[in-house]
């Protein structure tokens, strides 16, 4: 049987009690890529007239993924400023980053912005966009997307979304944020515990366990409408939601039958199919990004493992090999590699698995860390761990060299997802 330890871990999550919370997350950055792209981003002109900066929110973004030098401009330039490209060469800058902000007769701001090579001395990208005066975050964000995917080569992420839990006195919370944890909402208010957030495919959804009935049920949640459809409710334990990647099904975890074991069930809980019949406990399920394979933890061995199977059943082959305790898999975006938490010498922490060259790298260095998330681009993955004993969000590029975290002055936070990229 898996010992109590991987259940606390794998289903409750630690939820702790904590003082009241703020809002807004504060992050902490340590670390860098292994080389830094140098770039000037001058202030957007008649940015003055909002009340938020967008040069501020680009900056944070480039330097928060560690992979860009900022070259301070000290001054304001609109993208029809003329550009001596040689003296900001010398500078130091191989790009720069120009851009305006100007108010529209009915409210919004009309936003443009452009990418230059310097070295070249050539434009290298640039567009217009019209955002509503709460939507000046994302517009800045969006920017800074776009420049991390002309100068690296890979989406930026910046515009996307995160969710997790939170605990404030005697009360759960189920909150989205952006990506840097500002703009936070709540979706979801409770007494009882809210466990195992996972996005939808389209980002327009999120499934997760609740015991506000005074036992664990498998919920979906339109983030718009608000509205709820319960996808299981059986007798025992219904948790860990996990999308197929098409969005018609999730995979569950379900104890109806005795032990846990996983499931698979429409979106709008019907067509319930049981995966798994072994006789251990097999939870965390989560599907391979063709939707073909369901990675899953299983104490089928003896200890928790990680296991993969074909989603139409069959044997299980055992994936994870070192250690004697791994759960909560992930996999990148791209199938290529497994994300974990494996205990050794006492520690839980973050570890990674090339699944085509089985070699395997530690993320983490603290030692309780759990509910690993990829970034939708799959360069960074998002955990929960703990400091002061208190949860907070941790983000560790998948090569161990940039580092984050986001905090809050007082506050529990934890089971983090990292919703997917937005059409």
């Amino acid at each position: 049987m898996i010992k109590p330890i991987f259940l606390r871990y794998a289903l409750f999550a630690g939820l702790t009690v904590a003082a009241c919370a703020q809002a807004q997350l504060r992050i902490e950055t340590s670390g860098v890529g292994a080389n830094q792209f140098p770039i000037a981003i001058a202030g957007f002109a008649n940015e003055t007239t909002t009340s938020q900066s967008m040069t501020a929110v680009i900056k944070a973004d480039l330097e928060r993924s560690g992979y860009f030098k900022i070259i301070d401009t000290g001054n304001t330039m609109s993208e029809t400023t003329p550009v001596n490209f040689a003296e900001w060469k010398a500078r130091g800058a191989d790009a720069l980053t120009v851009g305006s902000v100007q108010r529209l007769a009915d409210g919004r701001f009309d936003i443009r912005y452009r990418l230059l090579d310097t070295v070249k001395s050539a434009p290298l990208s640039g567009f217009g966009q019209a955002a509503a005066p709460d939507r000046l975050r994302v517009a800045a964000h969006k920017i800074a997307d776009d420049i991390y995917e002309k100068l690296l080569g890979v989406r930026g992420a910046f515009s996307t979304r995160i969710a997790y839990v939170t605990k404030v006195g005697g009360e759960y919370r189920l909150d989205v944020a952006d990506s840097d944890g500002e703009d936070t909402q709540t979706a979801l208010r409770s007494h009882e515990p809210i466990i195992s957030p996972a996005w939808s495919p389209d980002g327009t959804k999120v499934a997760y366990v609740s015991f506000e009935n005074k036992k664990p049920v498998v919920y979906v949640q339109d983030l718009v409408s608000r509205r709820r459809t319960i996808v299981a409710n059986y007798k025992g334990s219904n948790s860990a939601p996990a999308w197929s990647p098409d969005a018609s099904r999730l995979a569950v975890a379900l104890s109806r039958d005795g032990l846990t074991q996983i499931y698979i069930v429409n979106a709008d809980g019907s067509g319930l199919r049981r995966l798994t019949n072994s006789n251990g406990i097999d939870t965390e399920p989560q599907f391979s990004p063709d939707g073909q394979f369901i990675y899953f933890t299983s104490d089928r061995s003896g200890g928790p493992q990680i296991y993969r199977m074909s989603v139409n059943g069959g044997d299980a082959q055992r994936v994870t090999f070192r250690g004697n305790y791994n759960i909560s898999p992930r996999i990148s975006p791209d199938g290529k590699t497994l994300a974990y938490i494996s205990r050794r010498d006492g520690q839980f922490q973050l570890y990674s698995l090339d699944l085509a060259s089985d070699q395997e790298l530690r993320l983490s260095d603290t030692a309780r860390d759990e509910s690993p998330s990829f970034s939708p681009n799959g360069k960074y993955i998002m955990y929960a761990t703990e400091t002061g004993r208190r949860g907070s969000l941790a983000v560790v590029s998948v090569d161990g060299r940039v580092k984050y975290r986001l905090t809050m002055q007082a506050g529990d936070i934890r089971e983090p997802t990292w919703g997917p990229f937005m059409k």
